[in-house]
């Protein structure tokens, strides 16, 4: 039997050797549910989701509906136990690998490769960047910084004026580039920037 502590590593280092160049980010928040991790490619950026042998598939109907809000494409990733039924739990464009224990290792093969996802909602996506990422999107595309304009105003106009294609690859810049231990740093320089502007 496989946990999912048995999987994690083993499957970053076989997507790895797959995919090239790329980033994961484990255990992101996206809207009220939690990523398993999120695998970012230069110009895609995948959900995965963990089903080790000791899982269920009591909360994945909720998952996938999550998943499928925020990420270009998704993974689920299962131990054998759920090999033979997976495919009736996920939509057709969701990708399946499989994990299997062989001695001191652990396979995987790609029973279904992912396709992109027509779930997506950009509003969502784009709202995985950190306000910082986002005014950096905006200064790339030359356009206004809207210091005083909410999250939710700034992700319209981005979308209103960035080429889709060229969104998709800057969304993955940010992510790329993401230092979750300068974070709270990060964060409060912008936010003392911005106050300086409005009160000035």
């Amino acid at each position: 039997m496989l946990y999912d502590r048995d999987i994690r590593e083993p499957l970053f280092e076989f997507l790895e050797e797959r995919y090239g160049k790329l980033r994961i980010i484990e255990e992101k928040q996206m809207g009220k549910s939690r990523a398993d991790a999120v695998m970012v490619l230069p110009d895609a950026v995948f959900g995965i989701e963990i089903k080790s042998d000791a899982d269920t598939y009591t909360r994945l109907k909720r998952q996938v509906r999550d998943y499928d809000q925020y990420f270009d494409a998704n993974y689920v990733v299962v131990g054998v136990s759920h090999a033979m039924h997976i495919e009736e739990h996920v939509p057709a464009w969701w990708g399946i690998i499989t994990a299997e224990p062989d001695h001191d290792r652990v396979d995987f093969y790609i029973l279904r490769k992912a396709s992109s996802n027509p779930e997506m909602i950009p509003e969502k996506k784009l709202g995985l960047l950190w306000r910082p990422e986002l005014a950096h999107i905006l200064e790339q595309n030359r356009m206004p910084e809207y210091r005083q304009k909410s999250k939710v105003f700034v992700i319209g106009k981005i979308l209103e004026h960035v080429p889709e294609d060229s969104l998709r690859k800057q969304i993955c810049q940010e992510l790329f580039e993401r230092d979750y231990q300068m974070i709270g740093d990060t964060i409060k320089q912008y936010k003392r920037k911005h106050r300086k502007k409005y009160r000035g």
